[in-house]
């Protein structure tokens, strides 16, 4: 039995083993070869509400999209791929989805022919994502991923083209940037209400103990850089309004190196430099539980405690609290009804692809920073 492919949270289901994820990409990479029936997006009928297939059913997929979709007003649960029957078998009835929306990752492609589905949302260990974005946007299929993008710039770039070329939109799942005390904050920074930004620090982080998850697993796309790493370049990002022009004094390193092996960094720090002369530290860590972003500006200080846990974030400032109240996993849900409804309406993705490249490009330049001693420019 195929053990399913997960990614996203920050606790997941069985992992996959190294052998079953290479059949996997063995008995689907013909998919990738060719470009079925985008035609049929011409022909589609405007909806009120979009279908969403998931792609992997991990904890991820489980404990929080799937409940999301059931609070969703643009969007529901229309189908899902795993290769798991168990799984399929459960969620079939769970959620009463008929057996033409259920697909496994051989059968993937075959969900070109499925008006049903509007949407493919990718929740697979970051090494997958190219593969399974490239092939639902052949498939005239709407794309969401989640986070980290891809495992490389070059990844990042080819899933970008591959929906550009099929004309299908592609949407990055940083929950955050849909996240009300999020966007509060953020929009303090951009309008200057507490003057210019000096400095900020950020820091991300949970204590992982599993040993077999693709977190720990290089040709997974693991180490902590990759999952919580995004995001704290995502707080240095928000937390300024600006974007890094260069990485130094970066590190990475691990205290549990019969877990974190083969270069995989348990911990990572760097110093991002921006153009206006600020710096913002950051802190990654699968080792350490650490949640914050704090944002000094000319008129006080922003602090954002928690700065991203899915149960809540909240932020003190000069101007008030900001803590918007809300419940698991509205995160998610609001993420996904704005991304539908930019669908809908023709709108640009408030995440596009372009913004998880961007943090691709500062993963890399962090890796290229730690590896060399050296300052790297971005």
């Amino acid at each position: 039995m195929k053990q399913e492919l997960s990614s996203g949270g920050m606790s997941s289901l069985t992992s996959p083993s190294r052998r079953d994820v290479i059949k996997t990409l063995a008995a689907a990479s013909a998919g990738l070869l060719f470009s079925p029936n985008t035609l049929l997006a011409a022909t589609r009928q405007k909806k009120d509400r979009l279908g969403v297939a998931l792609v992997g059913l991990g904890y991820y997929s489980t404990d929080l999209l799937a409940p999301a979709l059931q609070q969703t007003k643009n969007c529901y649960l229309a189908g899902i791929v795993t290769g798991t029957p168990s799984k399929a078998e459960d969620w079939k009835k769970k959620y009463n989805i008929p057996d033409k929306n259920i697909y496994n990752y051989q059968t993937f492609d075959q969900i070109a022919n499925n008006p049903d589905i509007d949407v493919v949302y990718v929740v697979l260990p970051p090494s997958l994502h190219k593969e399974y974005v490239i092939r639902a946007a052949n498939a005239g299929k709407h794309v969401w991923c989640e986070k980290p993008m891809a495992i490389s710039v070059a990844e990042c770039r080819a899933m970008i083209d591959a929906c550009k070329k099929n004309k299908r939109s592609l949407a990055i799942g940083y929950r955050l940037q849909h996240e009300p005390n999020t966007q509060e904050y953020t929009q303090i920074v951009r309008t200057s209400k507490l003057g210019k930004v000096l400095k900020a620090s950020c820091g991300a982080g949970y204590v992982e103990n599993r040993t077999n998850h693709w977190k720990q697993n290089k040709e997974l796309g693991g180490g902590v850089l990759y999952d919580m790493g995004v995001y704290a370049i995502q707080g240095a990002r928000l937390g300024t309004g600006m974007e890094p022009v260069g990485v130094m004094n970066a590190k990475t390193s691990t205290t549990r190196p019969q877990i974190y092996k083969n270069g995989l960094d348990e911990t990572t720090t760097a110093t991002l430099a921006f153009r206006t002369g600020i710096v913002v530290d950051i802190k990654t860590s699968f080792g350490e539980n650490i949640n914050y972003l704090n944002i000094n500006c000319e008129k006080g200080e922003i602090k954002v405690s928690p700065y991203q846990a899915y149960a809540g974030v909240a932020a003190d400032s000069p101007l008030g609290q900001i803590n918007h109240k809300y419940q698991v996993p509205w995160q998610q849900a609001k993420q996904m009804d704005d991304d539908a409804n930019s669908i809908m309406q023709q709108k640009n993705m408030l995440v596009p692809g372009e913004e998880g490249l961007r943090d691709i490009k500062i993963v890399e330049a962090i890796y290229k920073s730690a590896a060399t001693g050296r300052p790297v420019e971005i």
